[in-house]
């Protein structure tokens, strides 16, 4: 006879998705273990809608995750269809204010509820070779960061795969990744202005080959990405053949509201951006056996709406009362989560196609021309 399962369930990935996932499971009476990787470059700038407020309350985290620590966005500007400025201001917004997050703070005090309510929470310790046994369970690889404790194996019966995009386990399971776009973004964290910032609203900025966004940090200093296709990424304007800082420099400096607010935080020594995968993509399949994947993994969004940790949320919690069920006998649980997580990959994709539609100034650059395409098919 086998050995019972240390863990009822492993989730792989401890962002916002995965604790998400391991809360609502802990709560629901399931032993969990969160395994959290901690690899990869540091998240910054990165912005919270304030209906994500009703998710974390949901979970019983809104005020230790939210209290201090991050900087209120009280609204949006977009220069986008047109050279205008247009603002939209939280005062309408019936959930309040959103957050430009301190992110690496909240997703600490998320894996600390996480712990707080019942979850081993395994920090710089990556879910290896998952492999499904014969009696149903699975036994994992916890591979811990050098110097952190080697290597152990676990047992569980259920994996949530909140990996990000990668989608490590779904993937070695026999899922696929299909993306809709090449999206990528150039990002750079500039030194903080002298005098702060006195405009706590984040600016959207199109132009030709893609658009930029700006935030300020709650540290002070400020965030700059472009967002574009990777054959886009060096700027044809004069001048722009020296090295990759130079060239950011020379685009921002072409935008007309972007560069205004970059100005302040020092322009001069600036260092080469940070490359990131920011396309939309999805899982063929959002379960199967022994598995259920959320976040990113399931369903990554592009940045434009603002939708990531929201999604990551929401799907988290829904995988993980799915994921209980399914472990109570209900045969349609898994079904119904696969069907929720469809509905919202709808409404992203009508809503994205009908912001990308207005913007018509350049149909003709490949940029834009590529989205309308795919608006067509």
């Amino acid at each position: 006879m086998s050995p019972a399962p240390a863990y009822d369930v492993v989730v792989a990935g401890g962002g916002p998705a995965g604790c998400a996932a391991a809360l609502t499971l802990v709560r629901a009476g399931r032993t969990v273990l969160l395994a959290d990787a901690g690899t990869g470059p540091p998240k910054a700038g990165e912005a919270l809608v304030s209906a994500a407020r009703l998710l974390l309350s949901d979970l019983g985290v809104a005020e230790p995750v939210l209290a201090t620590g991050h900087l209120p966005c009280y609204g949006n500007l977009s220069a986008w269809g047109s050279p205008e400025l247009y603002a939209a201001d939280s005062l309408h917004d019936p959930y309040g204010h959103g957050w430009h997050l301190d992110r690496p703070l909240f997703d600490r005090r998320l894996r600390a509820a996480a712990r707080a309510a019942g979850a081993d929470v395994a920090e710089h310790t990556a879910v290896r070779r998952p492999a499904r046994r014969p009696d149903g369970t699975w036994r994992l690889t916890l591979c811990a960061r050098a110097g952190s404790g080697g290597e152990r194996a676990v047992r569980c019966r259920w994996v949530v795969d909140a990996t990000g995009r990668g989608a490590a386990v779904a993937v070695r399971s026999g899922a696929r990744r299909r993306t809709t776009d090449r999206l990528t973004a150039l990002h750079l964290t500039l030194d903080p202005a002298p005098r702060g910032s006195p405009d706590g609203r984040s600016l959207v900025e199109s132009d030709r080959d893609g658009w930029w966004y700006t935030a300020p940090l709650p540290s002070g200093h400020r965030l700059v990405a472009y967002f574009t296709d990777p054959d886009l990424s060096e700027p044809d304007l004069p001048g722009a053949a020296g090295s990759g800082a130079e060239r950011f420099r020379d685009r921002l400096l072409a935008t007309r509201y972007v560069a205004h607010r970059a100005r302040p935080h020092g322009l001069t020594t600036l260092r080469p951006p940070r490359r990131a995968a920011a396309h939309s993509a999805h899982l063929d399949r959002v379960h199967g056996d022994g598995w259920t994947a959320a976040g990113d993994a399931a369903a990554a969004f592009d940045p434009l709406s603002s939708q990531g940790i929201l999604t990551a949320l929401y799907t988290g919690l829904s995988a993980g009362q799915a994921v209980d069920a399914h472990l109570h006998g209900d045969r349609t649980a898994l079904a119904d989560y696969a069907a929720r997580v469809a509905t919202a990959r709808t409404a992203y994709a009508r809503e994205h196609r009908a912001v990308h539609a207005r913007e018509a100034r350049w149909p003709d650059r490949p940029f834009w021309s590529r989205r309308q395409r795919n608006q067509q098919a």
